[in-house]
Protein backbone atom coordinates (compact mmCIF):
# COMPACT_ATOMS: atom_id res chain seq x y z
CA UNK A 1 0.00 0.00 0.00
CA UNK A 2 1.54 3.30 -1.12
CA UNK A 3 -1.07 6.05 -1.59
CA UNK A 4 1.45 8.80 -2.48
CA UNK A 5 0.07 9.10 -6.03
CA UNK A 6 -3.50 9.52 -4.80
CA UNK A 7 -2.34 11.96 -2.11
CA UNK A 8 -0.34 13.98 -4.64
CA UNK A 9 -3.26 14.30 -7.05
CA UNK A 10 -5.74 15.24 -4.32
CA UNK A 11 -3.42 17.78 -2.67
CA UNK A 12 -2.56 19.38 -6.04
CA UNK A 13 -6.27 19.77 -6.80
CA UNK A 14 -6.93 21.23 -3.35
CA UNK A 15 -4.12 23.74 -3.86
CA UNK A 16 -5.75 24.88 -7.10
CA UNK A 17 -9.04 25.40 -5.29
CA UNK A 18 -7.35 27.26 -2.42
CA UNK A 19 -5.55 29.59 -4.82
CA UNK A 20 -8.83 30.22 -6.67
CA UNK A 21 -10.49 31.16 -3.36
CA UNK A 22 -7.59 33.41 -2.31
CA UNK A 23 -7.89 35.28 -5.58
CA UNK A 24 -11.54 36.01 -4.90
CA UNK A 25 -13.09 33.22 -6.92
CA UNK A 26 -15.24 30.32 -5.82
CA UNK A 27 -15.39 26.61 -6.57
CA UNK A 28 -18.88 27.10 -8.01
CA UNK A 29 -17.42 29.29 -10.76
CA UNK A 30 -15.41 26.39 -12.24
CA UNK A 31 -17.48 23.37 -11.23
CA UNK A 32 -19.70 23.75 -14.27
CA UNK A 33 -21.25 20.60 -15.71
CA UNK A 34 -21.09 21.42 -19.48
CA UNK A 35 -17.31 22.12 -19.71
CA UNK A 36 -16.46 19.30 -17.30
CA UNK A 37 -18.63 16.86 -19.26
CA UNK A 38 -16.99 17.92 -22.51
CA UNK A 39 -13.41 17.70 -21.20
CA UNK A 40 -13.62 14.55 -19.09
CA UNK A 41 -16.15 12.68 -21.22
CA UNK A 42 -14.64 13.75 -24.52
CA UNK A 43 -11.10 12.93 -23.42
CA UNK A 44 -12.08 9.49 -22.14
CA UNK A 45 -13.97 8.45 -25.26
CA UNK A 46 -11.47 9.89 -27.72
CA UNK A 47 -8.75 8.01 -25.86
CA UNK A 48 -10.88 4.86 -25.94
CA UNK A 49 -11.42 5.25 -29.68
CA UNK A 50 -7.81 4.33 -30.31
CA UNK A 51 -7.79 1.03 -28.42
CA UNK A 52 -9.74 -2.17 -27.86
CA UNK A 53 -12.43 -2.50 -25.19
CA UNK A 54 -10.43 -5.11 -23.29
CA UNK A 55 -7.34 -2.92 -23.24
CA UNK A 56 -9.44 0.04 -22.09
CA UNK A 57 -10.76 -1.92 -19.10
CA UNK A 58 -7.25 -3.19 -18.32
CA UNK A 59 -5.88 0.38 -18.47
CA UNK A 60 -8.54 1.65 -16.07
CA UNK A 61 -7.73 -1.20 -13.67
CA UNK A 62 -4.02 -0.35 -13.98
CA UNK A 63 -4.81 3.25 -13.05
CA UNK A 64 -6.73 2.15 -9.96
CA UNK A 65 -3.79 -0.01 -8.95
CA UNK A 66 -1.31 2.81 -9.59
CA UNK A 67 -3.20 5.16 -7.27
CA UNK A 68 -2.54 3.04 -4.18
CA UNK A 69 0.21 0.58 -5.11
CA UNK A 70 3.89 1.12 -4.41
CA UNK A 71 7.00 -0.46 -5.94
CA UNK A 72 7.22 -4.27 -5.68
CA UNK A 73 8.91 -5.68 -2.60
CA UNK A 74 12.09 -7.57 -3.40
CA UNK A 75 12.83 -8.92 0.08
CA UNK A 76 10.54 -11.95 -0.11
CA UNK A 77 11.49 -12.60 -3.73
CA UNK A 78 15.19 -12.68 -2.92
CA UNK A 79 14.60 -14.96 0.06
CA UNK A 80 12.44 -17.32 -2.04
CA UNK A 81 15.04 -17.60 -4.80
CA UNK A 82 17.89 -18.21 -2.34
CA UNK A 83 15.80 -20.81 -0.48
CA UNK A 84 15.04 -22.56 -3.78
CA UNK A 85 18.73 -22.50 -4.63
CA UNK A 86 19.52 -24.13 -1.27
CA UNK A 87 16.89 -26.86 -1.77
CA UNK A 88 17.92 -27.56 -5.37
CA UNK A 89 21.61 -27.72 -4.52
CA UNK A 90 20.99 -30.03 -1.56
CA UNK A 91 18.21 -32.30 -2.86
CA UNK A 92 18.05 -31.67 -6.62
CA UNK A 93 15.64 -29.74 -8.84
CA UNK A 94 12.86 -32.30 -8.49
CA UNK A 95 12.66 -31.51 -4.78
CA UNK A 96 11.27 -28.06 -5.70
CA UNK A 97 7.97 -29.52 -6.95
CA UNK A 98 6.32 -29.09 -3.55
CA UNK A 99 7.58 -25.50 -3.31
CA UNK A 100 6.35 -24.43 -6.75
CA UNK A 101 2.67 -24.91 -5.89
CA UNK A 102 2.92 -22.36 -3.07
CA UNK A 103 4.52 -19.60 -5.15
CA UNK A 104 2.41 -16.51 -5.84
CA UNK A 105 4.50 -14.99 -8.62
CA UNK A 106 3.33 -16.47 -11.98
CA UNK A 107 6.64 -15.95 -13.80
CA UNK A 108 8.62 -17.56 -10.98
CA UNK A 109 6.22 -20.49 -10.79
CA UNK A 110 6.28 -21.15 -14.54
CA UNK A 111 10.03 -20.75 -14.72
CA UNK A 112 10.69 -23.25 -11.96
CA UNK A 113 8.21 -25.69 -13.54
CA UNK A 114 10.16 -25.49 -16.80
CA UNK A 115 13.44 -25.98 -14.95
CA UNK A 116 12.09 -28.99 -13.07
CA UNK A 117 10.86 -30.49 -16.35
CA UNK A 118 14.42 -30.38 -17.66
CA UNK A 119 13.99 -27.58 -20.20
CA UNK A 120 17.24 -26.56 -21.89
CA UNK A 121 18.62 -23.39 -20.19
CA UNK A 122 18.70 -21.43 -23.44
CA UNK A 123 15.15 -22.41 -24.30
CA UNK A 124 14.01 -21.62 -20.76
CA UNK A 125 15.64 -18.20 -20.93
CA UNK A 126 14.07 -17.42 -24.31
CA UNK A 127 10.61 -18.50 -23.16
CA UNK A 128 10.67 -16.44 -19.97
CA UNK A 129 12.22 -13.40 -21.63
CA UNK A 130 9.57 -13.49 -24.36
CA UNK A 131 6.83 -13.71 -21.76
CA UNK A 132 8.32 -10.84 -19.75
CA UNK A 133 8.68 -8.75 -22.91
CA UNK A 134 5.00 -9.30 -23.75
CA UNK A 135 3.97 -8.23 -20.24
CA UNK A 136 6.16 -5.11 -20.49
CA UNK A 137 4.68 -4.11 -23.85
CA UNK A 138 1.15 -4.67 -22.54
CA UNK A 139 1.88 -2.57 -19.45
CA UNK A 140 3.30 0.25 -21.57
CA UNK A 141 0.03 0.35 -23.50
CA UNK A 142 -1.81 1.06 -20.24
CA UNK A 143 0.47 4.02 -19.61
CA UNK A 144 0.13 5.23 -23.20
CA UNK A 145 -3.64 5.46 -22.83
CA UNK A 146 -3.30 8.05 -20.05
CA UNK A 147 -0.41 9.81 -21.81
CA UNK A 148 -2.68 10.18 -24.84
CA UNK A 149 -5.47 11.51 -22.64
CA UNK A 150 -3.01 14.06 -21.25
CA UNK A 151 -2.44 15.22 -24.83
CA UNK A 152 -6.09 15.25 -25.85
CA UNK A 153 -7.49 17.06 -22.78
CA UNK A 154 -6.04 20.56 -23.39
CA UNK A 155 -7.16 20.48 -27.03
CA UNK A 156 -10.67 19.43 -26.07
CA UNK A 157 -10.64 22.22 -23.48
CA UNK A 158 -9.83 24.70 -26.24
CA UNK A 159 -12.72 23.31 -28.28
CA UNK A 160 -14.96 23.95 -25.27
CA UNK A 161 -13.67 27.51 -25.01
CA UNK A 162 -14.39 28.12 -28.70
CA UNK A 163 -17.91 26.78 -28.28
CA UNK A 164 -18.37 29.08 -25.29
CA UNK A 165 -17.11 32.10 -27.24
CA UNK A 166 -19.57 31.28 -30.02
CA UNK A 167 -22.31 31.57 -27.39
CA UNK A 168 -20.78 34.86 -26.24
CA UNK A 169 -20.86 36.28 -29.76
CA UNK A 170 -24.49 35.28 -30.00
CA UNK A 171 -25.32 37.34 -26.93
CA UNK A 172 -23.62 40.63 -27.74
CA UNK A 173 -27.00 42.32 -27.43
CA UNK A 174 -26.97 41.48 -23.70
CA UNK A 175 -23.80 43.18 -22.34
CA UNK A 176 -24.80 42.44 -18.74
CA UNK A 177 -24.39 38.71 -19.39
CA UNK A 178 -21.12 38.87 -21.35
CA UNK A 179 -18.82 38.79 -18.32
CA UNK A 180 -20.27 35.55 -16.98
CA UNK A 181 -20.41 33.93 -20.41
CA UNK A 182 -16.79 34.76 -21.21
CA UNK A 183 -15.64 33.41 -17.83
CA UNK A 184 -17.62 30.21 -18.38
CA UNK A 185 -16.10 29.85 -21.86
CA UNK A 186 -12.57 29.72 -20.44
CA UNK A 187 -13.50 27.14 -17.78
CA UNK A 188 -13.28 24.37 -20.38
CA UNK A 189 -9.70 25.34 -21.25
CA UNK A 190 -8.84 25.40 -17.55
CA UNK A 191 -10.23 21.90 -17.02
CA UNK A 192 -8.40 20.65 -20.08
CA UNK A 193 -5.01 21.84 -18.85
CA UNK A 194 -5.71 20.92 -15.22
CA UNK A 195 -6.94 17.40 -15.93
CA UNK A 196 -3.95 16.69 -18.18
CA UNK A 197 -1.33 17.85 -15.69
CA UNK A 198 -2.98 16.90 -12.40
CA UNK A 199 -4.74 13.64 -13.33
CA UNK A 200 -3.77 11.92 -16.58
CA UNK A 201 -0.03 12.53 -16.93
CA UNK A 202 0.81 11.72 -13.28
CA UNK A 203 -1.18 8.48 -13.62
CA UNK A 204 0.68 7.60 -16.81
CA UNK A 205 4.03 8.20 -15.11
CA UNK A 206 3.11 6.02 -12.14
CA UNK A 207 1.97 3.19 -14.41
CA UNK A 208 5.25 3.47 -16.34
CA UNK A 209 7.24 3.32 -13.10
CA UNK A 210 5.41 0.23 -11.85
CA UNK A 211 5.85 -1.42 -15.23
CA UNK A 212 9.60 -0.71 -15.25
CA UNK A 213 9.96 -2.15 -11.75
CA UNK A 214 7.89 -5.18 -12.74
CA UNK A 215 10.29 -5.74 -15.65
CA UNK A 216 13.29 -5.47 -13.32
CA UNK A 217 11.65 -7.97 -11.00
CA UNK A 218 11.14 -10.33 -13.93
CA UNK A 219 14.79 -10.04 -14.93
CA UNK A 220 15.80 -10.93 -11.37
CA UNK A 221 13.50 -13.96 -11.46
CA UNK A 222 14.87 -15.21 -14.79
CA UNK A 223 18.47 -14.83 -13.65
CA UNK A 224 17.66 -16.57 -10.38
CA UNK A 225 15.95 -19.52 -12.08
CA UNK A 226 18.87 -20.00 -14.49
CA UNK A 227 21.29 -19.94 -11.56
CA UNK A 228 19.19 -22.46 -9.63
CA UNK A 229 18.97 -24.72 -12.68
CA UNK A 230 22.75 -24.58 -13.06
CA UNK A 231 23.20 -25.64 -9.42
CA UNK A 232 24.96 -22.42 -8.41
CA UNK A 233 26.00 -21.79 -4.85
CA UNK A 234 23.13 -20.00 -3.01
CA UNK A 235 25.48 -17.23 -1.90
CA UNK A 236 26.52 -16.64 -5.50
CA UNK A 237 22.86 -16.66 -6.52
CA UNK A 238 22.12 -13.90 -4.03
CA UNK A 239 25.09 -11.83 -5.21
CA UNK A 240 24.09 -12.20 -8.86
CA UNK A 241 20.55 -11.10 -8.09
CA UNK A 242 21.63 -8.14 -5.99
CA UNK A 243 23.79 -6.94 -8.87
CA UNK A 244 20.68 -6.65 -11.06
CA UNK A 245 18.77 -4.42 -8.64
CA UNK A 246 18.92 -0.60 -8.72
CA UNK A 247 20.81 1.07 -5.87
CA UNK A 248 17.67 2.49 -4.27
CA UNK A 249 16.03 -0.94 -4.23
CA UNK A 250 19.10 -2.45 -2.59
CA UNK A 251 19.03 0.30 0.02
CA UNK A 252 15.41 -0.57 0.87
CA UNK A 253 16.33 -4.24 1.15
CA UNK A 254 19.15 -3.46 3.53
CA UNK A 255 16.84 -1.34 5.70
CA UNK A 256 14.29 -4.15 5.90
CA UNK A 257 16.92 -6.78 6.69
Amino acid sequence: MDPITLIGIVVAFVIVMVVLTLEGGSAASILLIPPMLLVFGGTLFIGAAGMSFGLLIASIKAAGKALVTGPPKYNNLMETLVDCANIARRDGLLSLEATVNDLQNPLLRRGLELAIDGTDPQDLSRILEAELHSETVYGNRHAKFFTDMGGYAPTIGIIGTILGLVTVLGNLDNPDELGGLIAAAFVAAMWGVLSANVFWLPLANKIKLLNELHTTQGEVIIEGILAIQAGANPRMVERRLRALLPTDVMRDIEKAA
